[in-house]
């Protein structure tokens, strides 16, 4: 089944008693027993029909064994980080999103588990990060907002022989341009507010694990923990996939001359974009994604030209978040990225004119025209 096909007839999402090719919203949150321990579902948070049907989908979709739906992007990365106990190590990508990097210094060092953050496209460095206590390898490719792009496969080989834990966050890829499960990772994360959703209209976060083992494990935190997702959003969700294929395609034609017309523009500096031929990372990305995606960030000369360019465009929402039909704009170092110490944030690329794009659905001549009136 090709990923188009996949994203629309993935899963289990045709109801089998009705034939509705949309799956009913179970709006309940509890379910009758035909007997003690007879049942088919107990409680929503243990389980629920639509829920399980986005569940199933996502599973297809990314080529996994098993998927589960939260009501936020980190409260999957939550979920995922609770497989780990005190004591243990984990490596991650130096460049990542802001609420990630916060969880990870704030909340995972009240509970003992120690970070190193680590160039992970230097497999150099990766292998000299880890540690006897090292349990996992948590990777963005590509990352938010700097667009650096590790090489999974290469990074597969080295936790494999480590016997560590493999998690990508696919987020910024999505499933239609990349699957990190067939590469060798162990989870998969995403948030689902974004690309997956597509509309600005949810909150979701999703995780994808390759074996049975792990999916136990996700599915008792999921239980233990309840940040699941809820039923209206699930259905939400399933709407969302099942367009992915053709939005994701759009917004890839209208990114792609954004980016070659921003890296001519005299008052730009540096654009970030894995299909630009100048991107160090380009040929890697190309082997493990089939496209470049929608995200693009970019320099001007400082942080008062970027907040003027944000004052000044009309059809770039100044917003956080990204992924949907409409085009975003924010600034990642008082935005996104604001957890992260201005003198990190510096050390990383991530400058105080550093500007993001998430490039949407609208005519990409209005997305061209109304970039060039705010940049002069």
């Amino acid at each position: 089944m090709r990923k188009k096909t996949r994203l629309i007839h993935g899963g289990k999402t045709n109801d089998p008693s009705t034939g509705a090719l949309s799956p009913p919203i179970y709006q309940a949150s509890t379910f009758k027993q035909n007997g003690v321990g007879n049942f088919t579902y107990e409680y929503a948070r243990t389980g629920n029909p639509t829920r399980a049907a986005l569940e199933s989908l996502i599973a297809d979709v990314e080529k996994g064994d098993q998927g589960f739906a939260f009501a936020s992007g980190m409260a999957a990365i939550t979920a995922v980080m609770d497989l780990f106990a005190a004591g243990d190590h984990i490596i991650i990508t130096d460049d990542v999103y802001g609420g990630t990097y916060r969880l990870m210094t704030q909340v995972l060092e009240q509970r003992n588990i120690s970070v190193s953050f680590v160039d992970t496209s230097n497999k150099e460095e990766l292998a000299q990060t880890i540690r006897t206590e090292t349990k996992a390898v948590f990777i963005e490719t590509p990352t938010n907002p700097l667009l650096k792009v590790t090489d999974l496969k290469k990074v597969a080989a080295i936790a494999k022989e480590h016997d560590l834990l493999l998690i990508v966050d696919n987020t910024f890829s999505t499933p239609y341009w990349q699957n990190p499960l067939a590469l060798g990772a162990d989870i998969v994360i995403h948030s689902a507010t974004k690309y997956l959703g597509g509309h600005s209209d949810l909150l979701a976060g999703l995780v994808v694990t390759n074996n049975e083992k792990l999916g136990e494990g996700i599915h008792f935190i999921q239980n233990a923990t309840g940040g699941v997702l809820a039923p209206h959003d699930s259905w939400l969700l399933i709407r969302g996939i099942r367009t992915l294929g053709i939005r994701m395609e759009e917004i890839e034609h209208n990114t792609k001359e954004i980016a070659h017309y921003l890296d001519q523009h005299p008052q730009v500096g540096h654009v970030y974009y894995p299909g630009l031929q100048n991107h160090p990372d380009r040929g890697v990305h190309e082997q493990q994604s089939a496209g470049y995606g929608g995200m693009i960030s970019f320099t001007v000369e400082s942080e008062a030209k970027a907040l003027d360019v944000l004052q000044k465009v009309v059809y770039f929402t100044l917003a956080e978040s990204l992924g949907a039909v409409e085009s975003l704009i924010s600034l990642p170092a008082p935005m996104t990225h604001a957890s992260i110490p201005r003198d990190r944030r510096l050390s990383l690329g991530i400058e105080d004119g550093l500007i993001r794009l998430s490039v949407g659905l609208e005519d990409v001549e209005d997305l061209r025209e109304d970039l060039a009136q705010a940049l002069t």
